[in-house]
């Protein structure tokens, strides 16, 4: 178990390998949240066409 002050070098290298570990889990996040922006982003403006669309058919506005 990792402490907050780790006091030998195993410690400190355990302690190292989690935070780099986390970072790479965080920024692999990150990306795939980057990636996946555009597509969601034409989901939702094809939806608010589509309603759009069906609003002005029924209401003729």
């Amino acid at each position: 178990m990792v402490v907050c002050y780790p006091s030998t070098p195993k410690k400190k290298a355990l302690a190292v390998g989690f935070f780099i570990s986390a970072a790479a889990l965080f920024a692999y996040g990150v990306h795939l949240s980057y990636v996946n922006v555009a597509p969601q982003q034409a989901r939702t403006k094809a939806r608010n066409e589509f309603v759009r669309e069906r609003l002005k058919q029924k209401y003729g506005k």
